[in-house]
């Protein structure tokens, strides 16, 4: 374990020196940014290494997967839920989950403030906006998501608390950065109309983190930098929850 923990040290220190300098370019305080390690496939054991080597935050993309993998990390461990929440699973998800970064339609968003109502929580969401107008994404369109804010701020049982996108897989970092500085001026405008603050940018993952910091990014998703190839998954144990 002393080995593994001392690698993840050194490839940590070899990101926080990318964003330190992507922060300097920007003219923005490292203290603005954090790391959600993407734990997706991995089991708890990188997990809790993870966390020994400093990183807080672990984003997690499937709630079955979640469901066995968190309760086996130990304490102290916050985790976020990434990837896109269905409908039905809302109330499953809720008691391992801080922060949800994938709210994908007005619909979902009212399924969430209903659960969290009657579960009794108040979670962080974002909002996922589909900048780049990919067919293959999930999120709203950039036009919808004036209404969506407006309802979200109707509700009791949720905080919204930004905004989230994915960037295209291009062959260059630098082809995102449009992508990155749409859902800023979005975050920017969207505050300014309503008044609001919105202080999350959920964006930029391990080919394009760098150019997402400079473009505002306060939550980077990173996974294969930190944590290598993904295993194929395997499930642990049989997890099922109620519709």
């Amino acid at each position: 374990m002393e080995n593994k923990i001392r690698d993840l040290n050194d490839v940590l220190a070899e990101v926080n020196s990318v964003v330190a300098e992507a922060c300097l370019k920007a003219g923005r305080s490292t203290d603005d940014i954090e790391i959600v390690g993407v734990t997706k496939t991995h089991g708890p054991e990188v997990v809790r290494e993870a966390y020994e080597a400093g990183l807080q935050i672990f984003g997690e993309n499937r709630l079955q997967e979640a469901a066995w993998k968190i309760p086996e990390c130990g304490s102290g461990v916050e985790f976020h839920m990434i990837g896109h929440l269905q409908s039905n699973k809302i109330k499953a998800a809720l008691p391992l989950f801080s922060a949800f970064h994938a709210v994908d339609s007005l619909k979902l968003l009212e399924k969430m403030e209903a659960a969290c109502a009657e579960e009794g929580q108040r979670p962080e969401i974002l909002l996922e906006v589909n900048v780049s107008g990919e067919s293959s994404k999930y999120g709203l369109k950039p036009d919808e998501v004036d209404r969506v804010v407006e309802r979200a701020l109707e509700m009791h049982c949720i905080t919204l608390s930004g905004l989230m996108t994915m960037a295209p897989f291009v062959p260059e970092a630098e082809q995102t950065r449009p992508v990155f500085a749409a859902l800023r001026e979005l975050r920017d405008r969207l505050q300014e109309d309503f008044e609001i603050g919105l202080p999350r940018l959920s964006m930029g993952m391990s080919n394009d983190y760098r150019v997402a910091v400079e473009e505002g990014a306060t939550w980077i998703r990173l996974g294969s930098v930190l944590f290598g190839e993904r295993p194929k998954w395997k499930p642990q144990q049989e997890y099922r929850w109620e519709p």
